[in-house]
């Protein structure tokens, strides 16, 4: 336990961003399993809105650090492989 007085307001401040960076990451896996579920339902709209909205919430993890930029770009090239052989597919048949 800490007994310093800034070492205290820095747990403080690391628990308030602990908490805020797990609730965005939770939010990332959830709108990049729309997009993988969107896919794979065939649904070329709901794929392309998933993707957008999955981008710009791994765009704005990444600019505040809560992911590093270099997994927040393959992330975003995972997702859109995905989405265009689901849709590329579903054109095809």
């Amino acid at each position: 336990m800490a007994n310093i007085k800034s070492q205290i307001k820095r747990n403080r401040q690391n628990e308030r961003r602990h908490e805020r960076n797990k609730s965005v990451r939770s939010a990332l896996k959830t709108a990049s399993k729309n997009v993988r579920q969107a896919a794979a339902e065939g649904d070329a709209e709901a794929t392309a809105q998933g993707l957008r909205e999955a981008n710009r919430a791994l765009d704005k993890a990444a600019s505040g650090g809560i992911l590093h930029r270099r997994a927040a770009a393959r992330r975003k090239s995972r997702l859109a492989r995905a989405a265009n052989r689901a849709t590329a597919g579903t054109s095809q048949g």
